[in-house]
Protein backbone atom coordinates (compact mmCIF):
# COMPACT_ATOMS: atom_id res chain seq x y z
CA UNK A 1 0.00 0.00 0.00
CA UNK A 2 1.33 3.86 -1.03
CA UNK A 3 2.45 5.53 1.90
CA UNK A 4 -0.12 8.63 2.70
CA UNK A 5 2.41 11.61 3.68
CA UNK A 6 -1.16 13.50 4.57
CA UNK A 7 -1.70 11.16 7.76
CA UNK A 8 1.60 12.31 8.90
CA UNK A 9 0.50 15.96 8.86
CA UNK A 10 -2.81 14.91 11.10
CA UNK A 11 -0.58 12.66 13.30
CA UNK A 12 2.49 14.81 14.09
CA UNK A 13 1.33 18.27 13.89
CA UNK A 14 1.10 21.31 16.85
CA UNK A 15 -0.70 24.12 16.80
CA UNK A 16 -0.07 27.35 19.01
CA UNK A 17 -1.99 30.65 18.65
CA UNK A 18 -5.55 31.72 18.86
CA UNK A 19 -8.35 28.82 19.24
CA UNK A 20 -10.29 30.32 16.49
CA UNK A 21 -7.42 30.33 13.97
CA UNK A 22 -5.99 27.08 15.36
CA UNK A 23 -9.86 25.56 14.73
CA UNK A 24 -9.57 26.82 11.17
CA UNK A 25 -6.60 26.05 9.96
CA UNK A 26 -6.73 22.40 11.65
CA UNK A 27 -9.52 21.89 9.61
CA UNK A 28 -8.01 23.23 6.65
CA UNK A 29 -5.11 21.01 7.62
CA UNK A 30 -8.01 17.74 7.72
CA UNK A 31 -8.81 18.85 4.04
CA UNK A 32 -5.81 19.40 2.46
CA UNK A 33 -4.86 16.32 0.13
CA UNK A 34 -1.23 17.29 -0.70
CA UNK A 35 -0.28 17.38 3.24
CA UNK A 36 3.07 16.18 2.76
CA UNK A 37 4.81 17.83 5.13
CA UNK A 38 6.13 15.61 8.34
CA UNK A 39 5.76 18.59 11.09
CA UNK A 40 3.58 21.55 11.29
CA UNK A 41 4.40 24.25 13.61
CA UNK A 42 2.17 27.35 14.04
CA UNK A 43 2.05 30.16 16.02
CA UNK A 44 -0.66 32.54 15.50
CA UNK A 45 -0.17 34.66 18.80
CA UNK A 46 0.42 38.49 19.04
CA UNK A 47 2.17 37.84 21.83
CA UNK A 48 4.69 36.05 20.07
CA UNK A 49 6.90 39.32 20.96
CA UNK A 50 7.07 38.29 24.41
CA UNK A 51 10.09 35.94 25.35
CA UNK A 52 8.67 33.50 27.58
CA UNK A 53 6.01 32.72 24.85
CA UNK A 54 8.87 32.02 22.00
CA UNK A 55 10.48 30.25 24.69
CA UNK A 56 7.25 27.87 25.60
CA UNK A 57 6.92 27.75 21.90
CA UNK A 58 10.17 26.37 21.29
CA UNK A 59 10.25 24.47 24.46
CA UNK A 60 7.02 22.50 23.10
CA UNK A 61 8.28 21.78 19.48
CA UNK A 62 11.40 20.89 20.88
CA UNK A 63 9.73 17.98 23.72
CA UNK A 64 6.43 17.11 21.15
CA UNK A 65 7.86 16.97 17.47
CA UNK A 66 12.63 17.01 18.17
CA UNK A 67 12.60 18.57 14.98
CA UNK A 68 10.47 20.87 12.63
CA UNK A 69 9.85 20.54 8.75
CA UNK A 70 7.73 23.65 7.96
CA UNK A 71 7.01 26.54 10.39
CA UNK A 72 4.08 29.22 9.75
CA UNK A 73 4.29 32.54 11.45
CA UNK A 74 0.77 34.67 10.69
CA UNK A 75 1.85 36.99 13.67
CA UNK A 76 0.23 40.45 13.10
CA UNK A 77 -1.06 43.41 14.84
CA UNK A 78 -2.51 47.61 13.87
CA UNK A 79 -2.77 50.16 14.81
CA UNK A 80 -5.56 52.66 12.48
CA UNK A 81 -3.61 56.32 12.79
CA UNK A 82 -3.55 58.81 10.28
CA UNK A 83 0.23 59.12 10.49
CA UNK A 84 0.91 62.28 12.21
CA UNK A 85 -1.29 60.32 14.91
CA UNK A 86 1.40 57.80 15.51
CA UNK A 87 2.90 57.73 18.43
CA UNK A 88 6.59 55.97 19.94
CA UNK A 89 4.24 53.84 21.65
CA UNK A 90 2.36 52.69 18.92
CA UNK A 91 5.76 52.11 16.80
CA UNK A 92 7.38 49.94 19.46
CA UNK A 93 4.25 47.99 19.99
CA UNK A 94 3.99 47.12 15.98
CA UNK A 95 7.67 46.54 15.75
CA UNK A 96 8.03 44.47 18.88
CA UNK A 97 5.23 41.90 17.28
CA UNK A 98 5.41 42.55 13.81
CA UNK A 99 9.44 42.69 12.91
CA UNK A 100 11.04 41.56 16.13
CA UNK A 101 8.56 38.81 17.43
CA UNK A 102 8.95 36.59 14.12
CA UNK A 103 12.68 37.68 14.28
CA UNK A 104 12.87 36.14 18.15
CA UNK A 105 10.48 33.37 16.68
CA UNK A 106 12.81 31.94 14.26
CA UNK A 107 16.35 32.66 16.62
CA UNK A 108 14.54 30.17 19.17
CA UNK A 109 13.20 27.38 16.34
CA UNK A 110 16.59 27.38 14.33
CA UNK A 111 18.10 24.62 15.92
CA UNK A 112 15.15 22.81 15.48
CA UNK A 113 14.55 23.22 12.11
CA UNK A 114 15.18 20.11 9.89
CA UNK A 115 17.72 20.59 6.50
CA UNK A 116 15.26 21.83 3.64
CA UNK A 117 12.11 23.20 6.33
CA UNK A 118 10.05 25.65 4.54
CA UNK A 119 9.49 28.81 7.02
CA UNK A 120 6.36 30.64 5.74
CA UNK A 121 6.00 34.24 7.02
CA UNK A 122 2.47 35.82 6.59
CA UNK A 123 3.23 39.98 5.76
CA UNK A 124 0.70 42.35 3.76
CA UNK A 125 -0.87 43.42 0.50
CA UNK A 126 -0.61 47.05 2.36
CA UNK A 127 3.52 47.28 1.87
CA UNK A 128 3.10 47.88 -2.17
CA UNK A 129 -0.88 48.91 -1.68
CA UNK A 130 -0.69 51.79 1.17
CA UNK A 131 -3.65 52.78 2.54
CA UNK A 132 -4.75 55.85 4.56
CA UNK A 133 -4.23 55.64 8.19
CA UNK A 134 -2.65 52.22 8.14
CA UNK A 135 0.59 53.46 7.09
CA UNK A 136 2.51 52.64 10.22
CA UNK A 137 1.47 48.83 10.14
CA UNK A 138 2.53 48.86 6.29
CA UNK A 139 5.96 50.19 7.56
CA UNK A 140 6.23 47.04 9.79
CA UNK A 141 5.31 44.79 7.64
CA UNK A 142 7.96 46.13 4.84
CA UNK A 143 10.37 45.39 7.59
CA UNK A 144 9.29 42.17 8.24
CA UNK A 145 9.98 41.76 4.48
CA UNK A 146 13.77 42.76 4.29
CA UNK A 147 13.90 40.20 7.46
CA UNK A 148 12.74 37.52 6.16
CA UNK A 149 15.29 38.29 3.10
CA UNK A 150 17.83 38.68 5.43
CA UNK A 151 17.10 35.43 7.22
CA UNK A 152 17.27 33.64 3.60
CA UNK A 153 20.60 35.15 2.39
CA UNK A 154 22.32 33.96 5.88
CA UNK A 155 20.86 30.39 5.73
CA UNK A 156 20.44 29.38 1.98
CA UNK A 157 19.74 25.50 3.52
CA UNK A 158 16.11 26.61 4.42
CA UNK A 159 13.53 27.69 2.67
CA UNK A 160 11.72 31.06 3.44
CA UNK A 161 8.49 31.94 1.84
CA UNK A 162 6.95 35.82 2.25
CA UNK A 163 3.38 35.35 1.95
CA UNK A 164 1.71 38.68 0.58
CA UNK A 165 -1.76 38.06 2.12
CA UNK A 166 -4.66 40.36 0.62
CA UNK A 167 -8.21 40.94 1.93
CA UNK A 168 -9.44 38.58 4.85
CA UNK A 169 -12.96 37.83 6.71
CA UNK A 170 -13.69 37.33 9.56
CA UNK A 171 -10.32 38.29 11.29
CA UNK A 172 -10.27 39.45 14.26
CA UNK A 173 -7.45 42.20 12.94
CA UNK A 174 -9.56 45.51 13.43
CA UNK A 175 -11.20 44.66 16.42
CA UNK A 176 -9.76 47.70 18.27
CA UNK A 177 -10.04 50.27 15.62
CA UNK A 178 -11.83 53.53 16.42
CA UNK A 179 -15.25 52.85 14.33
CA UNK A 180 -15.53 56.28 13.05
CA UNK A 181 -11.97 56.83 11.66
CA UNK A 182 -12.35 53.06 10.33
CA UNK A 183 -15.87 54.01 8.48
CA UNK A 184 -14.03 57.16 7.15
CA UNK A 185 -10.68 54.97 6.19
CA UNK A 186 -12.88 52.44 3.95
CA UNK A 187 -14.54 55.15 2.15
CA UNK A 188 -11.13 56.84 1.14
CA UNK A 189 -9.31 52.87 0.30
CA UNK A 190 -12.32 53.25 -1.78
CA UNK A 191 -12.08 56.26 -3.32
CA UNK A 192 -8.51 54.70 -4.40
CA UNK A 193 -9.52 51.90 -5.78
CA UNK A 194 -8.90 49.37 -3.23
CA UNK A 195 -12.09 47.88 -2.51
CA UNK A 196 -13.20 44.37 -4.18
CA UNK A 197 -16.20 42.62 -4.70
CA UNK A 198 -15.60 39.53 -2.46
CA UNK A 199 -12.99 38.78 0.70
CA UNK A 200 -11.22 35.49 0.80
CA UNK A 201 -12.08 33.68 3.66
CA UNK A 202 -9.61 32.30 6.14
CA UNK A 203 -9.91 28.70 6.01
CA UNK A 204 -9.84 28.75 2.66
CA UNK A 205 -6.50 31.07 2.94
CA UNK A 206 -5.23 28.28 5.47
CA UNK A 207 -6.25 25.50 3.07
CA UNK A 208 -4.01 27.78 0.17
CA UNK A 209 -1.37 27.56 2.52
CA UNK A 210 -1.57 23.56 3.78
CA UNK A 211 -1.32 22.52 0.19
CA UNK A 212 1.36 24.56 -0.35
CA UNK A 213 3.39 23.17 2.23
CA UNK A 214 2.49 19.59 0.99
CA UNK A 215 3.76 20.67 -2.07
CA UNK A 216 6.99 21.97 -0.80
CA UNK A 217 7.82 19.03 0.75
CA UNK A 218 7.19 16.58 -2.10
CA UNK A 219 9.78 18.62 -3.39
CA UNK A 220 12.39 19.44 -1.31
CA UNK A 221 15.16 21.06 -4.33
CA UNK A 222 12.43 23.56 -4.98
CA UNK A 223 12.13 27.10 -2.85
CA UNK A 224 9.25 29.51 -3.20
CA UNK A 225 10.85 32.98 -1.78
CA UNK A 226 7.48 35.09 -2.50
CA UNK A 227 3.48 33.51 -2.62
CA UNK A 228 0.86 36.19 -2.97
CA UNK A 229 -2.85 35.14 -1.66
CA UNK A 230 -5.83 37.34 -3.12
CA UNK A 231 -9.05 37.64 -3.87
CA UNK A 232 -9.23 37.24 -7.93
CA UNK A 233 -12.94 38.84 -7.14
CA UNK A 234 -12.77 42.36 -9.60
CA UNK A 235 -12.53 46.09 -8.12
CA UNK A 236 -15.93 47.61 -6.72
CA UNK A 237 -16.99 51.01 -6.13
CA UNK A 238 -17.57 50.40 -2.39
CA UNK A 239 -16.73 47.63 0.43
CA UNK A 240 -20.44 47.26 1.26
CA UNK A 241 -20.92 44.69 -1.02
CA UNK A 242 -18.49 42.16 -0.01
CA UNK A 243 -19.41 42.74 3.42
CA UNK A 244 -22.73 42.03 2.76
CA UNK A 245 -21.69 39.01 1.02
CA UNK A 246 -19.35 37.92 3.73
CA UNK A 247 -21.82 38.58 6.54
CA UNK A 248 -25.09 36.58 4.48
CA UNK A 249 -26.80 39.75 4.92
CA UNK A 250 -29.47 40.40 2.37
CA UNK A 251 -30.33 44.16 2.25
CA UNK A 252 -28.83 46.67 0.15
CA UNK A 253 -25.20 46.73 -0.26
CA UNK A 254 -25.47 50.56 -0.34
CA UNK A 255 -26.87 51.03 3.11
CA UNK A 256 -25.02 50.88 6.68
CA UNK A 257 -26.35 48.63 9.85
CA UNK A 258 -25.18 48.20 13.00
CA UNK A 259 -24.08 45.01 11.65
CA UNK A 260 -22.03 45.94 9.04
CA UNK A 261 -20.37 48.07 11.15
CA UNK A 262 -19.51 46.20 13.66
CA UNK A 263 -18.37 43.79 11.05
CA UNK A 264 -16.01 46.45 9.35
CA UNK A 265 -13.76 45.87 12.98
CA UNK A 266 -13.03 42.33 11.65
CA UNK A 267 -11.88 43.00 8.30
CA UNK A 268 -7.92 42.13 7.24
CA UNK A 269 -7.21 44.62 4.51
CA UNK A 270 -4.54 42.90 3.60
Amino acid sequence: MRHDPSHDVRRRRVLIGRAAQLAELTGALDRAAAGAAGTVLVSGDAGVGKTHLVTALAGAARASLGGIDALVCCVGVARLRMIADVTGEDWRGLFETNVEGPHRLLRACLPLLAPGAVVMVLSSETVHQPRTALGAYATSKAALDRLVEAWRTEHPRLRFTTVTVGATFPTDFGNEFEPELLTWALEDWSVRGLAQEEFMAPDEVAGVLAGVLGTAAAFPAVGLDHLTVRSPSPVAGTFGGALDRAAGETGPSGGTTPERGALRGSVHPG
